[in-house]
């Protein structure tokens, strides 16, 4: 078996090699950038009004004058005004270009208007006050996003300001959700009372959610015969497949010499950790294949632990940010291997997260995880973890932002 950490570096090293697409820009959020995006002029293109108030000249100010006549406003979207007098002042708006003449804005909390004279109440004014200058945040063909940036809302509104109509993106994988096992019917059956209903492609489907990728949800039974054929088809038509059940040691589960057979390598099976220690990972030259566990806290913890990082890669994504949190109280854990405890994470005033473990009643207690927030890693190289210890937090998604 391997370890955690091997595991997840094989897993990095066949990431798939998925293909661009252009989308129009109103189709682009949450994707994934392939060609960066540049300044089509500099940021802002002209000196910018930062305040609603009065623009003057300085020397005026710096030569004692503190009342002013307005001669004039210069709003928003219109071109700019000249301030030709001496001791007059123009009426400006946030957002305006900066009037001709005009290099010091006085905002309105900081004077009076009286019969069209603006009188200046404070004494620490500077020159420059209250001017966004042209290019302060960048210059015409500087680079604004480059690639492998995720298309959230800040993102969106720059591509938007320069004019991106279009963006070229990648592809999003077509991924088929497969349940296997006799004991599972669908949602809205009746179970017997040796069957279950079928939840796991549910969970998994709303996990990869998070980057984008809506998954089809399949079923196919413990019939080794129609596995093959099922899983061949799916195969053909899809990127990557996530199965969950059959890939144990019991006597149905043919998952993995199927997967043989229909020509995907197995990279990997198992892992030392719990719980999900069967998991099963392959590839073609092209396609990739995961095969969860069947016991629903073991598969959303592959799917949070392995397949989301290996999708992020695959699109393109950096990593996503690592988190910590400090234990609420001790855990002793025997096996040598690492165990994923589902936490409940609060945070404290000082900036703590505090992860308050969720043991539950084993990897089928899956309405555990509806109070859990993620799981935390504690390392196989130990067997008691104090109170107040410091390890990584693996959040479920839909807890925080992709980026």
């Amino acid at each position: 078996m391997l370890s955690v950490s091997d595991a997840f570096t094989l897993m990095q090293q066949h990431v798939l090699p998925l293909p661009t697409e252009i989308v129009p820009i109103h189709n682009a959020t949450g994707r994934v950038l392939r060609e960066a995006i540049n300044a089509d002029r500099d940021f802002p293109p002209f000196d910018r009004v930062a305040m609603d108030g009065i623009g003057i000249q300085f020397a005026d100010y710096s030569a004692g004058q503190r009342t002013f006549m307005v001669v004039g406003t210069q709003r928003a979207g219109e071109p700019p005004q000249t301030l030709r007098e001496p001791t007059t002042c123009l009426e400006v708006m946030t957002g305006a270009m900066l009037p001709i003449g005009v290099d010091t804005v006085v905002r309105y909390e900081d004077v009076t208007i009286t019969d069209g004279q603006a009188t200046i109440t404070i004494d620490d004014v500077e020159k420059g006050l209250n001017i966004h200058a042209q290019a302060t945040d960048r210059h015409a063909g500087e680079e604004l996003l480059p690639t492998g940036t995720w298309m959230g809302p800040s993102e969106m509104a720059v591509a938007a300001s320069v004019g991106q109509t279009e963006l070229v993106v990648t592809a999003l994988p077509r991924v088929a959700l497969i349940s296997t096992g006799d004991e599972l019917v669908a949602v809205n059956e009746i179970p017997l009372p040796y069957q279950i209903r079928r939840s796991n492609t549910y969970m998994v489907q709303t996990v990869l959610l998070s980057l984008g990728i809506n998954a089809t949800m399949h079923h196919i039974t413990d019939d080794e015969a129609v596995l093959q054929t099922e899983i061949q088809r799916l195969l053909a038509d899809n990127d990557v497949l996530i199965l969950s059940g059959g890939v144990s040691a019991g006597k149905a589960d043919f998952v993995p010499a199927v997967l043989t057979r229909l020509g995907v390598q197995q990279r990997f099976h198992k892992i030392q950790q719990k719980p999900g220690k069967p998991l099963w990972f392959g590839t073609t030259e092209n396609k990739t294949v995961f095969g969860l566990p069947g016991n629903p806290v073991s598969t959303v913890l592959c799917a949070c632990r392995y397949v989301l990082p290996y999708l992020r890669a695959s699109l393109g994504l950096s990593p996503a940010p690592v988190q910590y949190a400090q234990l609420a109280t001790s855990i002793t854990f025997k096996p040598n291997v690492t165990y994923f405890l589902p936490v409940k994470l609060t945070s404290e005033t000082d900036g703590r997260t505090i992860a308050n473990p969720l043991p539950g009643s084993g990897s089928a207690d899956f309405a555990n995880l509806t109070a859990a927030d993620g799981f935390m890693e504690l390392p196989a190289s130990q067997s008691e973890f104090g109170a107040g210890e410091v390890f990584r937090v693996w959040v479920i998604p839909g807890i925080e932002s992709v980026r």
